[in-house]
């Protein structure tokens, strides 16, 4: 059964929007929970990677919280498999200092990550801005562009590249917007950063490095030799495609 994305349109609000929670450390699972329900979110919870995919399946959640390290399937192995079905928000939570750990779980499409130790309200305040992106792209006005041989429709959060579809993540699809109404500009990844709701914290303009790159082996025909998307040295990336808006 695929996962889909909850309705996020409209009335909806907080009290609605469920997150599954994926951690195999009970305490930890219990003080993300107690901040979650207390900022009115609903919870579910499983604590090893293969319940966490299922619960993913069957409960269609709004944002998942998703541990690395976890018995039965690691999170990088979850959150492959889900991006292969979803586009479901992904926070993944990690104790590991390296950064190549957490560029990894980008590459593989997780939209943030969070270090252990962390303060749950910190989380909880990822998850609301996370959320904030998707319900904004949700209730966008219906735009269509056309670029190369790529369609990009900002209300379906879907490009088509050569017939094909493709989804977005919700950062990748505030960049690639943000770039359609900047074509020709460079721009900066502090401006990428803030476009993207990432805010500022340690190691996030790389965070904008990996989201570029996964973008990029979206729309470029060869993501190694980029045509669309440039890399302006020193400052950040330029979109050059000619667009056509339909």
């Amino acid at each position: 059964m695929p996962i889909t994305c909850t309705d996020m349109h409209g009335g909806n609000t907080i009290k609605n929007m469920k997150i599954l929670i994926v951690d195999d450390e009970v305490k930890i699972v219990r003080g993300i929970r107690k901040y979650l329900e207390g900022s009115g979110f609903s919870v579910v919870e499983a604590y090893d990677g293969l319940s966490g995919l299922s619960l993913a399946r069957r409960e269609n959640p709004d944002l998942i919280v998703l541990d690395l390290m976890l018995p039965e399937m690691d999170g990088l192995d979850v959150c492959r498999r889900i991006r292969q079905e979803s586009n479901v928000p992904i926070i993944m939570l990690t104790a590991r200092v390296e950064e190549s750990d957490k560029l990894v779980g980008l590459e593989l499409g997780a939209d943030d990550y969070v270090t252990k130790p962390f303060s749950p309200r910190e989380l909880v305040a990822r998850v609301r801005a996370v959320l904030r992106r998707s319900s904004n792209e949700s209730v966008a006005s219906s735009e269509v562009y056309r670029f190369e041989n790529v369609i990009f429709d900002t209300q379906a959060h879907l490009l088509s590249v050569d017939g094909k579809e493709e989804s977005l993540t919700p950062i990748e699809y505030d960049l690639l917007y943000h770039f359609i109404q900047h074509r020709n500009k460079a721009c900066s990844r502090l401006q990428l950063m803030d476009a993207a709701g990432l805010g500022a914290f340690e190691g996030a303009e790389r965070t904008i490095d990996v989201h570029i790159h996964n973008l990029r082996k979206k729309i470029e025909k060869d993501p190694a030799k980029p045509e669309i998307i440039l890399t302006v040295f020193g400052t950040g990336y330029r979109f050059t495609a000619d667009l056509e808006r339909k």
